[in-house]
């Protein structure tokens, strides 16, 4: 196995025009607890802490794939209105970010992740030689997740 596993496809970014202002698409982003209307991965959310819901906050993820079902927690790292939401998945592990961009006919929404240095050792522990085949698979499901999320964030904003 390489030392760099996948050092050359650790991130990843996609972005759609959606006919809504920054500000009204941010906040559909930013209410994490509706990811699961739009995430093919992503089934539902909640903040663990109802109290507070801007950067430092910590919200839980129900991921189902196939017959695996898994929970991770992320924590808010930033949080601008209608300009950026993202957060980071184990606080260390994957950072995933929206952006939003005013531009003509609405608003440019760019979704991006990038896999962390932590989370590359985590695969090799857990993975050993197949690290690098897990990491691949992995990363080309986020990447189709991105453009589902985008598309179904899209219908969603366009529908309201």
């Amino acid at each position: 196995m390489r030392d760099n596993l996948v050092m050359d496809n650790l991130s990843y970014s996609e972005s759609i025009v959606i006919e809504s202002s920054p500000e009204t698409v941010y906040e559909m982003v930013a209410d994490i607890t509706r990811m699961g209307e739009w995430s093919p991965v992503c089934k539902n959310c909640w903040w663990d802490d109802d109290a507070s819901q801007g950067v430092g906050s910590w919200f839980t993820g129900r991921n189902e794939m196939g017959e695996r079902t898994w929970e991770t927690r992320s924590q808010v790292v930033a949080a601008v209105r209608g300009h950026e939401f993202a957060f980071t998945v184990g606080g260390d592990r994957t950072s995933w970010g929206y952006r939003f961009e005013a531009v003509d006919g609405g608003t440019k929404v760019t979704e991006s992740w990038e896999v962390l240095p932590r989370s590359v050792a985590v695969f090799k522990e857990r993975y050993g030689d197949n690290a690098e085949a897990e990491m691949a698979n992995r990363l080309e499901t986020a990447k189709a997740g991105i453009h589902a999320t985008l598309s179904a964030i899209k219908k969603a904003a366009e529908a309201a």
